[in-house]
């Protein structure tokens, strides 16, 4: 049986899909390279995944579907996974390959110990034209070289917060919880970060700086003019994760797994706010009063905390005046937090 599952959805990636593939490839055969072609039609990207497959069987395989968006991509590559456990890794990326060795072979020894539900590493920001990459690192936050439980989580700033790029679920886990991303949906990398976290018990973090983000490219998906446009996308993310939010039940879990969820979410309707306020339209600012009252029927509990968080203020600042505040605010966040 294969140690871990890496599924690469690709979508017209010819110009930079091999640099993702072959990041991971020498690693061997303890991994298995999922490349899921979703229904890519004006480029090679079919032919480069077959080409790879028939080159190294034992290690690769190529899954052609109908173009389902990047959560269909995802869903096809748990479908067919068959290693223990299971990291996305997009076809723009690429992963520190002596650091996912390191990784793999960790695992390894920790099935002698009945494994962990949830693998996390380090991701750097590499961002095109910047100086200086930004490093997300853990060791504040989680304990090093040890199975640990929620209680044993450290307060996690708001420059920090665990993403696809930097976690590894343990794959019957993601199946036993029921993880289906909607199709045609961008941002759904927030719901695979999100939804499965109630069922994680068991964790292990390696300060390993492995997942390489990257961004730049005019037509990436959280380039900010592109979520503009596609902000009816990410208001339905946003909603599912309001539901998931308001549908666990946390009488039996750690308290400090709610409270990451928690600055999660907070941090989810603060990007939905800001870039319906970015984008202006009377249109786009009944958007962002509905996803609030929206929160608020769901669990008017959450809402009255996170709308009485620092940035659940700085979102709901009255009048020009206040949204002008609200995006200077933003730009000052861009400008610690390194993102696009």
């Amino acid at each position: 049986m294969k140690i871990l599952s890496v599924a690469i959805p690709c979508y017209n990636s010819e110009s930079y899909m091999e640099k993702c593939i072959k990041s991971i490839l020498p690693v061997g055969d303890d991994v298995e390279i999922l490349i899921v072609d979703d229904g890519s039609a004006k480029d090679k990207t079919p032919e480069i995944a077959d080409r790879y497959a028939a080159k190294y069987p034992d290690i690769i395989k190529a899954i052609h579907q109908e173009n389902g968006g990047h959560g269909e991509a995802v869903n096809a590559g748990l479908r067919n996974a068959s290693g223990l456990y299971y990291k996305v890794v997009d076809s723009d990326d690429w992963v520190n390959t002596k650091g996912l060795a390191k990784i793999v072979q960790r695992m390894k020894e920790l099935e002698a110990e009945g494994g962990v539900d949830l693998l996390l590493a380090n991701f750097v920001y590499d961002k095109v034209g910047a100086k200086h990459k930004k490093l997300m690192r853990f060791a504040n936050v989680f304990p090093q070289d040890e199975v640990f439980e929620w209680d044993a989580m450290r307060h996690m700033r708001q420059t920090q917060y665990i993403l696809m790029h930097n976690i590894f679920y343990r794959t019957q886990m993601l199946r036993s919880c029921g993880l289906e991303l909607p199709k045609h949906t961008f941002y759904v990398d927030n719901i695979f970060a999100f939804q499965p976290l109630p069922y994680v018990k068991r964790m292990y973090y390696m300060d390993v700086n492995l997942y390489h983000y990257f961004i730049g490219r005019d037509d990436q998906s959280v380039n900010e003019s592109v979520m503009i446009k596609r902000i009816d996308q990410q208001i339905r993310v946003n909603k599912i994760m309001i539901d998931v939010m308001a549908e666990t039940d946390f009488a039996d879990k750690s308290p400090r797994l709610k409270k990451y969820m928690m600055i999660y979410l907070t941090k989810i309707m603060t990007v939905t706010s800001i870039m319906l306020i970015l984008s202006g339209t009377e249109e786009a600012l009944e958007k962002k009063a509905d996803i609030w009252k929206y929160l608020k029927e769901k669990d008017a509990q959450d809402y009255g905390k996170i709308r009485g968080s620092l940035f659940g203020v700085f979102m709901n600042l009255p009048g020009a005046a206040g949204r002008k505040v609200s995006k200077g605010a933003y730009k000052l966040a861009q400008k610690f937090v390194g993102f696009n």
